[in-house]
Order: structure tokens, then C-alpha cells, then sequence
């Protein structure tokens, strides 16, 4: 009778029925052995992260993946994890059809414990590229110093567990229209690659108006392909076709003169493979942005030689810029910070490694050059060239600073904007003013010269001067340094963007004048994110 009760109920409700002594002993050791064996697992699975396992500590090793209850959250994961290739991230990294087939096998507690540290740290791993980048910036090119603001996977883990799942892994991709709209193009370039890209090349090294022939219509099929010419079948370089070429080059940062010129026939060659990599990077550099940027902020895009002053998302202010030279001392850093003053005839206190590399060769040939140029001791004294033996000194030993005295020679013009920082890089006047005619604009050591730093100075004065102009020029007049802090500081934005978007219009493309993008997309394309082909 017994072992035929047995047959008809479980384990627990034949023991008790069976009034065998054992039941209030044996039941729950079986549950804390399953218990333990769960922790153990997971405990194990993430040891190797600390956060991670600072969390289920916390938590008393509950599960948040793997419970009967935790579906929607597996589901969620699951199907933010098929969305890393939509966002240019790499989607192997993920592992999203091995946790998926690793939930489905999962039966005994050692398992699930296993499981659980898995997709936890799946999750940690895709929320933080999601939110802050795939990348390590830093660590791909010196020149990008940028603070990326990673969040604690403890944190993250926290908040996923307490929080509707699909909506936690909506809010983890950057909610900027720009980011919005980069994700646009990328679909778009996309299917422009299913589909072949955008045709032959153009097979010459220039193309004018008036000319007719082959390399006249190749230009003129790319030209409709991307968009910038309604369909025709003309031969000839017609007025249409110099009006879409300007178009062209106003989006490329070039002279719009609609001349199809060698620099313009290289940027219509580029392939649409190549422009999908410029909005992937794009993309991830945006990423590295998350986080305030401020309702009016400066923001500096060192390939498209600009600045702007934006205010609420729109640009309210913009002058073209020089910027660092292509070289590995002169280049311009990507980064941010706060602009808290402006100085009104600027004495240039020339940077020790211009100082040692370029003024003391100088002057251990001739004592008198750059007479404009001014030395001071340790203490601070002016010291006269007359007493000073330059060739017993060398870049290590040059005892003395130098400094150039407010005029309208000086190096930094008659103003700069300072947002102090320990790359020494701020904006500037500049009296070289015919470098702001040309389409590359890096010649400078590293900091962002304006073409027009009077009307930035205004533009930034408004917000606490009544008569903005009047009370720069009163200053100038001075002929004396002058601080002016800014009563609400500015943050300034250095960013590197070889596509970025308009609020309304075509994307922009720039060349890649320190090679970081290549950089960049060699490191995205090594973590395993590719280029995707579109149907339709």
C-alpha cells in the first residue's frame, strides 16, 4: 500500500502520509542543497567581476534572470541584445544566441547559477557599450582624453531588477537627435550597399562646367545616386549639375565654387561602405557623450574647422577655426570642459615645450630674433638677451620664460576664452588671418583659433551685458590685460566628428585629418562589429 501511494504523490506528501520521521529533516536539506548549489554556481560565474559580484552578495544571491518570475526580463535582454547591430555595436561580443539556448537547457540549480552570472554580465557588458561606448578611447588614440562616463554594473543590475526591463533598455542608447539621426542614415547607407553602392566612379581627376563626355555622366550618376540631382540624361556639365556639385561640396566642408575639382572628385569616389563605417564611428563617438551637455554650450568639431555656441539644440553662433597641426606634439585633444573667463588683450606666455623646441635654437643663433618676444627669470623679472649665454643652455636647462606682451601681433590676437585645463588648450584671436580661406585648417599647437573671436566674445557677453559690444571694446581700448569671468560658465565641447547631421538636410561628411576614425573603426572592426548590406 505504501509504495502504491507513492506512485500517486510526490516525494514530500508520500513521506509525510507515511508518517516516516525522516520528512522534516530530509525536505529541506534537499531545497538548501539545491539553494546552495545555485549560489555556489553563481558566485563562481562572477567572480571574475567585482561589481557583479558585490551585487548578488548584496542581494543574497537571488536571481533576476533566471527565477520563475524573471521572464520579462530574460525576454527583455534577449531582445535588446538582437537590436547590437542596428546600433553599430559588436554583436558577437554578446554571445545572444548562446545565453538564449543557455536559458532554454538550464534545469538543475548549478546550471541556473551558471546561467544567471552569465547574463549578468552579457547585460552589464551590452547596457554599458549601449550607453557609453563599445570602446576604450584612450586606448586608441592618446589624442582622445575625453572622460567617458561609465556606470557601476552593481548599479545597472539594480536598476534593471527594480524597473519595467523594456523600458530600462530603451533608456540606454543616447536620446539625442543626433543620435537619432545618424541611426537614420546608417539604415539608409545600408540598403545603399545592398543595392550596390552608388555606381561606377568617376575615371577622372576633374570635372568643370561646360565639359560633355564619359567622365560627365559618371559624375553625373553618382550625383543622382546620392541624391543631390533629379534624374536626367544630359552629357554636358550643365547648370544643374554645377548647382548639385556646390550642394555637394557645401556638405563635404569644401570651397562651393562647383567646380568638380580633384579634392571633390575624391570625396564623390568615396564609397557608400566607407561613409556607413564614418556613421558607425560617429555613432560611438556620440555614445562617449552621454550625459548633459549643457542648455548653451560651445561645441568644437576639429575636422569641420568649426565652432559654435548652441543654445537648447540650436546653433545660435558659428566661426570657422584652426586647429592643431597633423603632427604628434600639435594636434588638438578631444575633450570637455568649463569656460569660465575670457581675457581681453592677452599676454602670451609661450608654452615651455614652443619655448625649448622652437625660441631656443632660434636664439642660440641670433640673440635678437623674435625681438616681439619678451624673458623673464624664476622670480618673475624681466631679463635683458645681452645677459644671457643661450648656448650654454639646452630644452632641459632653458631657465627663463617667455612671454609676449598684449598687441595686435600677439600670437593669441586681442582675445581668448579659457576653460582652464591641464592640456593647455583654450580659443583664440590669431593675427594670421588668410588661414581661414582654405579648406584644411591645422596649423596650430594645438589650440582652436576663431576667425571671428569679437563676435564670440559678444555673443557669450550677451547673456550678462546690456551692450555687450560697447563693454568689450571700452576694454580693448585699454590696451591693458583684462579678465572677464562669465557670470554663468560655458561648457566647451571638443569633439571629432567626420559625419554629423543637420536638424533638417543631408548628412555632412569630413575628412579624417589625424587619421583617429581609421583608428576607431580598426578597433570597432576588431571587437566584431561589421558592415551590414540591406535588401530593398
Amino acid at each position: 500500500m505504501i509504495f502504491s501511494i507513492a506512485r500517486r504523490l510526490t516525494l514530500a506528501t508520500f513521506l509525510a502520509t507515511a508518517g516516516a520521521v525522516t520528512v522534516p529533516v530530509m525536505v529541506p536539506q534537499m531545497a538548501q542543497a539545491q539553494t546552495t548549489g545555485f549560489k555556489q554556481a553563481l558566485a563562481a560565474a562572477v567572480s571574475d567581476n567585482k561589481s557583479v559580484a558585490a551585487f548578488y552578495k548584496a542581494n543574497g544571491y537571488s536571481p533576476i534572470f533566471v527565477g520563475t518570475k524573471d521572464r520579462g526580463r530574460r525576454s527583455a535582454l534577449l531582445k535588446a541584445l538582437r537590436t547590437a547591430d542596428v546600433h553599430g555595436l559588436p554583436a558577437a561580443r554578446y554571445r545572444m544566441q548562446e545565453l538564449e539556448a543557455a536559458f532554454k537547457a538550464a534545469r538543475s540549480p548549478k546550471d541556473r547559477g551558471r546561467v544567471e552570472g552569465m547574463a549578468a554580465k552579457i547585460f552589464v557588458q551590452f547596457a554599458r557599450d549601449l550607453q557609453s561606448g563599445a570602446l576604450e578611447p584612450h586606448r586608441v588614440d592618446s589624442g582622445i582624453v575625453r572622460v567617458i562616463p561609465r556606470r557601476d554594473a552593481g548599479a545597472m543590475l539594480a536598476s534593471y531588477s527594480g524597473k519595467s526591463p523594456a523600458a530600462f533598455m530603451k533608456s540606454l542608447a543616447p536620446r539625442t537627435p543626433e543620435y537619432a539621426r545618424l541611426m537614420k542614415e546608417k539604415m539608409k547607407l545600408e540598403k545603399v550597399v545592398g543595392q550596390g553602392g552608388w555606381g561606377p566612379k568617376v575615371q577622372a581627376s576633374a570635372v568643370k562646367p561646360g565639359q560633355s563626355g564619359g567622365a560627365v555622366v559618371e559624375l553625373r550618376n553618382r550625383l543622382i545616386a546620392m541624391g543631390y540631382l533629379k534624374r536626367t540624361s544630359t552629357p554636358a556639365y550643365d547648370g544643374n549639375m554645377q548647382k548639385a556639385v556646390q550642394l555637394f561640396q557645401f556638405d563635404h566642408g569644401l570651397v562651393a565654387d562647383g567646380v568638380a575639382g580633384e579634392t571633390t572628385i575624391k570625396e564623390v569616389n568615396t564609397t557608400a561602405q566607407k561613409r556607413l563605417s564614418q556613421v558607425i564611428v560617429a555613432m560611438e563617438r556620440e555614445r562617449w557623450m552621454e550625459g548633459a551637455r549643457g542648455d548653451r554650450h560651445v561645441l568644437v568639431n576639429i575636422p569641420d574647422f568649426s565652432a559654435k555656441i548652441m543654445d537648447n539644440g540650436k546653433v545660435t553662433f558659428q566661426t570657422r577655426t584652426v586647429v592643431g597641426a597633423n603632427t604628434s606634439d600639435r594636434r588638438t585633444p578631444e575633450f570637455s570642459d568649463i569656460m569660465e573667463h575670457m581675457v581681453i588683450n592677452p599676454t602670451w606666455n609661450v608654452p615651455r615645450s614652443i619655448a625649448t623646441k622652437e625660441y631656443l635654437p632660434l636664439f642660440q643663433k641670433n640673440r635678437n630674433a623674435a625681438g616681439h618676444l619678451q624673458l623673464y627669470d624664476n622670480r618673475g623679472r624681466k631679463v635683458s638677451r645681452a645677459n644671457i649665454n643661450f648656448a650654454s643652455y639646452n630644452a632641459r636647462t632653458f631657465p627663463y620664460a617667455i612671454k609676449q606682451p598684449p598687441s595686435r601681433r600677439n600670437a593669441l590676437g586681442l582675445v581668448k576664452f579659457m576653460f582652464p585645463n591641464k592640456h593647455n588648450i583654450y580659443l583664440h584671436d590669431t593675427p594670421a588671418k588668410n588661414l581661414f580661406g582654405r579648406d584644411v585648417r591645422a596649423f596650430s599647437h594645438g589650440c582652436v583659433r576663431l576667425n571671428d573671436p569679437f563676435d564670440f566674445a559678444y555673443a557669450l557677453l550677451a547673456k550678462q551685458q546690456k551692450d555687450p559690444v560697447g563693454f568689450f571694446q571700452a576694454r580693448l581700448k585699454t590696451g591693458n590685460e583684462n579678465v572677464v569671468p562669465l557670470q554663468k560658465q560655458v561648457p566647451v565641447h571638443i569633439i571629432y566628428r567626420t559625419a554629423f547631421t543637420q536638424p533638417k538636410g543631408r548628412i555632412n561628411y569630413r575628412r579624417d585629418i589625424y587619421g583617429r576614425d581609421a583608428a576607431l573603426w580598426n578597433a570597432l572592426q576588431k571587437a566584431g562589429v561589421t558592415l551590414r548590406a540591406a535588401k530593398g
